[in-house]
């Protein structure tokens, strides 16, 4: 209006808009109750409010969402759909980020054959592949599918020079066991010159899981061995690839969400720290979810994976502890919906 709002005067504004100079309350249209129209039933001539209003009501003043000055925003943030909401309503279009890392992921053995493969004597379907490039593209980063690399020196050594000039990270999984054709730390160590932090690992499933750097062309790879089997691959990728997509990606909390859940039945420890799948329930009232064991927890049975929420972390056995009794509390590691 052109006019302040002076009192026994109201003006219709709509959600979000400007308050007109002089009015110092906005009552919702349904705490009103009409009592006089235009003939063309446009324009409330006279209206009742409904409730009693207070000053300020409904208004929101300049600046109480974001303050002249206030930072919005830090370093190693994640930027989520409220946190580029945020950098839009404060007219910011352009941030520096981390770059993700390019992850490629390559299967090996002579025995792997293409999900749509008919499969004939001695041959699997790779589940690997398909897994990890899921989990890869669940994460969020760029990925390039390197396919299967044949039980061969010359075959590998091919298989990653080639992979090399493509990504910053390879993902294997296979040869790194101790049968006579896991070539993978033989062609890593005596052919591309890579350094190898370890290659057997004090955990279950998993222990074959094997890590190495090296320069290609002046950058920096990455290189995470995981094992054949195919749970052991998807909780070592849990454990150790995700951890270091994060970190490389700028998170300061980089290691999977760790919670407090109870185990709903007798668990009989290993000689290794395990990660045991699960899923969880809420039950009302309770102080920690339930966890549900996914049945058989051999490495080759990928079913234990499949719904699968965390992964309790049980300790090896001992003198004194050879058993986690239902009912105990015990962490776990945050690996899927809930």
């Amino acid at each position: 209006p052109e006019q302040p709002v002076t009192s026994g005067i109201c003006v219709r504004i709509n959600t979000g808009a400007p308050v007109p100079a002089g009015a110092d309350a906005v009552v919702q249209v349904e705490d009103t109750e009409l009592v006089e129209a235009s003939k063309d039933g446009s324009t409330e001539i006279q209206i009742k409010i409904l409730t009693c209003p207070k000053v300020g009501q409904d208004i929101r003043p300049v600046g109480s969402d974001i303050e002249q000055g206030q930072e919005i925003l830090c370093a190693h943030q994640r930027l989520g759909p409220a946190e580029l909401g945020l950098l839009a309503a404060a007219g910011v279009t352009v941030v520096k980020c981390y770059a993700q890392p390019t992850v490629g992921v390559m299967s090996t053995g002579n025995e792997l054959a293409e999900p749509d493969a008919a499969l004939t004597a001695g041959k699997i379907r790779d589940s690997n592949r398909t897994a990890l490039l899921a989990q890869m593209k669940e994460v969020g980063v760029p990925f390039v599918d390197l396919g299967i690399a044949r039980d061969k020196p010359d075959a590998l050594l091919q298989s990653f020079t080639d992979a090399l000039d493509r990504v910053d990270i390879i993902v294997t999984t296979g040869g790194v066991s101790m049968g006579d054709k896991d070539y993978l730390k033989q062609v890593l160590v005596d052919d591309l010159k890579a350094k190898l932090h370890f290659a057997r690992v004090f955990m279950k499933p998993g222990k074959p899981t094997t890590f190495a750097t090296m320069e290609h062309k002046g950058k920096p790879k990455l290189i995470f061995g995981l094992p054949g089997n195919p749970v052991s691959a998807l909780v070592t990728c849990n454990l150790y690839v995700i951890p270091a997509l994060r970190k490389m990606s700028g998170c300061l909390q980089a290691q999977r969400t760790v919670m407090k859940v109870k185990v709903d039945q007798d668990l009989a420890l290993d000689a290794r720290p395990e990660y045991h799948r699960a899923v969880l329930t809420f039950d009302k009232g309770e102080v920690a979810p339930t966890a549900h064991t996914t049945g058989n927890q051999i490495s080759s049975r990928l079913l234990s994976m499949s719904s699968a929420s965390v992964l309790m972390v049980l300790p090896p056995i001992s003198d004194t502890l050879s058993c986690i009794k239902k009912g105990s509390l015990v962490d776990a590691i945050v690996i899927g919906y809930m």
